[in-house]
């Protein structure tokens, strides 16, 4: 499958929210409420520049994933980026978290960041830690049962960090 990463722009929300919706749901890999409402989703998700939120696309621009970027502090802190992803769940095992991440990597890169630190990644999302740990990313630490799978139950939350 060919994919390809570009801007969101608000005619992809209704296509975004779902991903979001199904995967908030799941509680498997994400801190946010596991019933989150569209209004704050969107909040969270789609923020101004210096952020930067992405869609990933098929070649008849199906939306496959989304991922948003950018400081992950401010002021002092702000010359460190942060990513988030999310996968449609019938896209998962297609690369498409793979393009997503090394967009990421890349626009921080070119945007002048210094390194990449996610500051939440499930220590059960086997794809996830073992994806980031592919692209150059260490653990730098992990909180113990700071995360309630459904499937796992209390998990750790991995600090992960790339430098640039």
């Amino acid at each position: 499958m060919n994919t390809k990463i570009r801007t969101f722009t608000d005619t992809d929300w209704p296509l975004v929210w779902p991903i979001i919706e199904k995967v908030c749901s799941d509680q498997e890999s994400f801190t946010y409420p596991n019933n989150i409402r569209q209004d704050l989703a969107r909040a969270i998700w789609i923020k101004p520049a210096p952020d930067h939120t992405v869609v990933a696309v098929s070649d008849t621009d199906e939306i496959l994933g989304t991922a948003k970027m950018g400081p992950n502090q401010m002021g002092p802190g702000s010359h460190i980026a942060t990513a988030s992803f999310m996968v449609a769940e019938s896209y998962r095992g297609f690369r498409v978290g793979r393009k997503l991440g090394e967009f990421a990597v890349n626009w921080a890169k070119n945007e002048g960041y210094h390194g990449m630190q996610f500051n939440a990644v499930t220590e059960s999302n086997k794809p996830a830690v073992n994806l980031w740990l592919s692209l150059g990313f260490d653990v730098i630490g992990t909180v113990p049962g700071a995360f309630n799978s459904k499937q796992y139950g209390s998990v750790g939350l991995h600090i992960m960090y790339k430098k640039f």
